[in-house]
């Protein structure tokens, strides 16, 4: 029997973490814990080596999720051809009127879906990821809920457990304006289920 790719890659993710934390020098400040997170550059080294054959924006939106899941001990992310393509095509649809439109009816998904709009062409994959992962200061663990008047849902997605893979999109608009989404697999977003 063949070994699962993805299930190799996480074990290799989770030595590497591993090494990582064991060779890091002691903490400079008392504070610290062994439960910090890796650093960036090992975040960012561990999503190079997830998004195959990935250059700019592609690794640009690895990095920026798994340094979120980073934050609450969630493996990191795959990149993932498919998901890529699924959100260039949505993204190519919304090329012509940029609205912040879902690729699928309200509770019909199959992927979990994560929308992002930006007035100007200048906005990266990272200030997306920032904005989605920014909702997390209106997120209440311990009552499983969002602020009143807030989202939380697209924060909720980036850390989800079980959400094991990513591709997502950036296009200019006509407008001049820049749209962007990320498809995830599997979805998270579960009524009544914690994110982590």
């Amino acid at each position: 029997m063949k070994p699962n790719p993805l299930y190799c890659l996480v074990i290799l993710t989770i030595i590497q973490i591993s090494n990582h934390l064991v060779q890091s020098e002691p903490p400079l400040v008392a504070t610290a814990t062994a439960r910090d997170p890796p650093n960036n550059e090992t975040i960012y080294k561990i999503s190079k080596q997830l998004c195959w054959h990935c250059m700019g924006e592609s690794i640009q939106f690895l990095f920026g999720h798994n340094l979120v899941r980073a934050r609450k001990w969630e493996l990191p992310l795959v990149w993932d051809s498919q998901l890529e393509n699924y959100a260039r095509w949505w993204a190519g649809k919304r090329q012509a009127d940029c609205q912040l439109v879902h690729s699928f009816p309200e509770g019909d998904f199959k992927l979990g879906e994560n929308i992002y709009w930006g007035s100007g062409s200048t906005w990266t994959p990272m200030d997306a990821v920032g904005a989605w992962a920014d909702e997390e200061k209106y997120y209440r663990y311990s009552g499983n809920s969002c602020e009143e008047g807030q989202q939380c849902g697209h924060y909720t997605q980036i850390v989800w457990r079980t959400t094991q893979k990513i591709g997502c999109a950036r296009v200019v608009c006509d407008s001049g304006d820049v749209f962007m989404t990320c498809n995830y697999y599997p979805p998270g977003n579960y009524i009544g289920e914690r994110p982590y």
